[in-house]
Protein backbone atom coordinates (compact mmCIF):
# COMPACT_ATOMS: atom_id res chain seq x y z
CA UNK A 1 0.00 0.00 0.00
CA UNK A 2 1.12 2.86 -0.87
CA UNK A 3 -0.41 5.79 0.90
CA UNK A 4 1.11 9.51 -0.44
CA UNK A 5 0.18 12.33 0.99
CA UNK A 6 -1.07 15.25 -0.96
CA UNK A 7 -0.22 18.94 -0.10
CA UNK A 8 -3.18 21.30 -0.87
CA UNK A 9 -2.26 24.84 -1.45
CA UNK A 10 -5.17 27.48 -1.38
CA UNK A 11 -4.88 31.41 -1.72
CA UNK A 12 -6.23 32.98 0.79
CA UNK A 13 -8.09 35.25 -1.71
CA UNK A 14 -9.57 32.18 -3.34
CA UNK A 15 -11.29 31.02 0.14
CA UNK A 16 -12.46 34.57 0.98
CA UNK A 17 -14.20 35.01 -2.30
CA UNK A 18 -15.26 31.51 -2.36
CA UNK A 19 -17.20 31.84 1.34
CA UNK A 20 -18.79 35.38 0.56
CA UNK A 21 -20.27 33.66 -2.32
CA UNK A 22 -21.77 31.00 -0.60
CA UNK A 23 -22.73 33.36 2.61
CA UNK A 24 -24.94 35.28 -0.31
CA UNK A 25 -26.19 32.73 -1.84
CA UNK A 26 -27.94 31.57 1.55
CA UNK A 27 -29.19 34.69 2.03
CA UNK A 28 -30.23 34.98 -1.53
CA UNK A 29 -31.93 30.89 -1.13
CA UNK A 30 -34.08 32.63 2.58
CA UNK A 31 -35.18 35.98 0.70
CA UNK A 32 -36.68 33.55 -2.32
CA UNK A 33 -38.11 31.39 0.57
CA UNK A 34 -39.63 34.50 2.50
CA UNK A 35 -40.80 36.19 -0.66
CA UNK A 36 -42.71 32.92 -2.34
CA UNK A 37 -43.84 31.48 1.12
CA UNK A 38 -48.32 31.55 0.89
CA UNK A 39 -50.27 33.06 3.73
CA UNK A 40 -48.54 36.64 4.26
CA UNK A 41 -51.21 37.57 1.40
CA UNK A 42 -53.53 39.08 3.90
CA UNK A 43 -53.57 42.87 4.93
CA UNK A 44 -53.59 42.87 8.62
CA UNK A 45 -53.71 45.88 10.70
CA UNK A 46 -50.60 47.47 12.56
CA UNK A 47 -51.00 47.88 16.13
CA UNK A 48 -51.90 51.52 16.35
CA UNK A 49 -54.92 50.37 13.86
CA UNK A 50 -56.15 47.63 16.09
CA UNK A 51 -56.13 49.43 19.32
CA UNK A 52 -57.48 52.50 17.98
CA UNK A 53 -60.88 53.10 20.66
CA UNK A 54 -61.93 56.35 18.66
CA UNK A 55 -62.51 58.37 15.59
CA UNK A 56 -59.97 61.14 15.67
CA UNK A 57 -62.54 64.38 16.17
CA UNK A 58 -64.21 66.87 18.01
CA UNK A 59 -67.60 65.31 19.25
CA UNK A 60 -70.49 67.27 21.26
CA UNK A 61 -73.38 66.43 23.26
CA UNK A 62 -76.20 69.36 24.28
CA UNK A 63 -77.53 69.53 27.50
CA UNK A 64 -81.00 71.57 28.11
CA UNK A 65 -81.41 72.53 31.70
CA UNK A 66 -84.77 74.83 32.20
CA UNK A 67 -85.09 75.70 28.46
CA UNK A 68 -81.21 77.44 28.84
CA UNK A 69 -78.69 74.80 26.74
CA UNK A 70 -75.32 74.64 26.53
CA UNK A 71 -73.01 72.09 24.62
CA UNK A 72 -70.13 69.41 26.55
CA UNK A 73 -66.92 69.08 23.63
CA UNK A 74 -65.05 66.46 23.62
CA UNK A 75 -62.19 66.26 21.64
CA UNK A 76 -60.34 62.89 21.16
CA UNK A 77 -57.41 61.14 19.33
CA UNK A 78 -57.21 57.78 18.24
CA UNK A 79 -56.97 55.85 21.39
CA UNK A 80 -56.95 58.50 24.27
CA UNK A 81 -59.53 61.51 25.77
CA UNK A 82 -57.70 64.98 24.88
CA UNK A 83 -59.93 67.02 26.00
CA UNK A 84 -63.01 67.95 27.19
CA UNK A 85 -64.95 71.28 27.91
CA UNK A 86 -67.99 73.42 28.41
CA UNK A 87 -69.04 75.69 25.19
CA UNK A 88 -71.96 78.02 25.16
CA UNK A 89 -72.18 78.08 29.17
CA UNK A 90 -74.39 81.59 29.78
CA UNK A 91 -73.87 83.40 32.85
CA UNK A 92 -77.60 82.41 33.26
CA UNK A 93 -77.09 79.16 33.95
CA UNK A 94 -73.88 79.36 35.91
CA UNK A 95 -76.15 81.23 38.60
CA UNK A 96 -78.88 79.10 38.47
CA UNK A 97 -76.50 75.63 38.58
CA UNK A 98 -73.66 76.74 40.58
CA UNK A 99 -72.34 73.33 40.55
CA UNK A 100 -72.32 72.57 36.45
CA UNK A 101 -68.38 74.16 36.13
CA UNK A 102 -66.35 72.53 39.38
CA UNK A 103 -68.41 69.29 39.07
CA UNK A 104 -67.35 69.34 35.27
CA UNK A 105 -64.06 70.27 36.51
CA UNK A 106 -63.64 67.47 38.73
CA UNK A 107 -65.04 64.61 36.58
CA UNK A 108 -63.19 66.07 33.30
CA UNK A 109 -59.86 65.84 35.28
CA UNK A 110 -60.59 62.35 36.36
CA UNK A 111 -61.20 60.85 33.06
CA UNK A 112 -58.58 62.80 31.63
CA UNK A 113 -55.91 61.09 33.91
CA UNK A 114 -57.77 57.54 33.88
CA UNK A 115 -58.97 57.51 30.37
CA UNK A 116 -62.39 55.88 30.87
CA UNK A 117 -65.81 56.25 32.36
CA UNK A 118 -65.80 53.90 34.78
CA UNK A 119 -64.10 54.42 38.48
CA UNK A 120 -64.84 58.04 38.82
CA UNK A 121 -65.90 59.45 41.97
CA UNK A 122 -68.12 62.93 42.59
CA UNK A 123 -69.45 64.39 45.43
CA UNK A 124 -72.41 63.14 47.26
CA UNK A 125 -74.07 66.49 46.89
CA UNK A 126 -73.13 66.77 43.15
CA UNK A 127 -74.97 63.06 42.51
CA UNK A 128 -77.58 64.52 39.79
CA UNK A 129 -75.15 67.26 38.39
CA UNK A 130 -72.60 64.08 38.08
CA UNK A 131 -74.85 62.08 36.73
CA UNK A 132 -76.12 64.83 34.02
CA UNK A 133 -72.36 65.67 32.87
CA UNK A 134 -71.71 61.59 32.86
CA UNK A 135 -74.66 61.13 30.22
CA UNK A 136 -74.01 63.92 27.94
CA UNK A 137 -69.98 63.18 27.89
CA UNK A 138 -70.78 59.38 27.17
CA UNK A 139 -73.47 60.72 24.43
CA UNK A 140 -70.20 62.65 22.86
CA UNK A 141 -67.97 59.96 23.51
CA UNK A 142 -70.23 57.14 21.62
CA UNK A 143 -70.21 58.93 18.65
CA UNK A 144 -66.57 58.82 18.26
CA UNK A 145 -66.32 55.35 18.81
CA UNK A 146 -64.92 52.99 16.71
CA UNK A 147 -67.17 50.45 15.70
CA UNK A 148 -65.58 46.80 15.07
CA UNK A 149 -66.54 44.02 12.88
CA UNK A 150 -66.66 41.50 15.61
CA UNK A 151 -69.45 43.89 17.47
Amino acid sequence: MSSKTKIMVFHMKEVIYTGIFILLGILFLILLLFMFLPGKDEETPTDTEAMAKYIPGIYTSSITLNDMAFDLEVIVDSNRIKSMQLNNLSTEVTTMYPLIQPTFEALSEQILVSQTLEDYTYDPDTKYTSLTLMNAIENALAKATVITQSE
